[in-house]
């Protein structure tokens, strides 16, 4: 059964990071909208591609959505500023929506404050600053801890991949 994808994105996100999720999750057979942090409707990846927004972040209900992604790369910083994309990920973690989140993405769930207790990966600039948030650290290609999936880097998207397609029930 075809789900709806909510992926995040903000200037200077890490390209595979958006669109090998985009694509692969299009080729599952799932919708994909792409939810901006609303400062513009197109961004720019750190290597200059361009994504266009269909909603902002404060247009989203996640009622009508399945799962949220969030891209790494120097967008995650951007992302976090924006009290509308930290509430869409407080919404989506709370009412047990899954919510996967790559390389730089979980400092986004550090500002959102839905870290406490859990178990994640990242990559590991930000080891620190998710421990000090209250997850529990673990160096792997792929942690699951209930709704949500992390990974380290674009060389994990595979596993992060595979995972996240299980959590849709493909």
């Amino acid at each position: 059964m075809a789900k709806t994808v909510a992926i995040l994105a903000e200037d200077d996100y890490e390209d595979l990071e958006l669109w090998y999720p985009y694509y692969r999750l299009l080729e599952a057979g799932h919708e994909v909208r792409i939810v901006g942090s609303g400062r513009k409707p197109v961004f720019a990846s750190k290597h200059g591609y361009e994504v266009k927004a269909d909603l902002s972040a404060g247009e989203v209900d996640p009622e009508g959505f399945d799962a949220l992604v969030i891209p790494g790369g120097f967008a995650p910083d951007r992302m976090r500023r924006v009290p509308a994309v930290n509430e869409l990920v407080r919404r989506f973690f709370k009412e047990g929506k899954v919510v996967a989140a790559i390389c730089h993405a979980p400092s986004v769930l550090i500002s959102a404050n839905v870290l406490k207790g859990k178990k994640v990966t990242c990559f590991m600039s930000i080891k620190d600053d998710v421990m000090n948030a209250g997850a529990r650290y673990k160096d792997e290609e792929v942690v699951v801890d209930g709704n949500l999936i992390t990974s380290r880097s674009p060389a994990d998207l595979p596993e992060f991949m595979r995972a996240l397609l299980r959590a849709l029930g493909d």
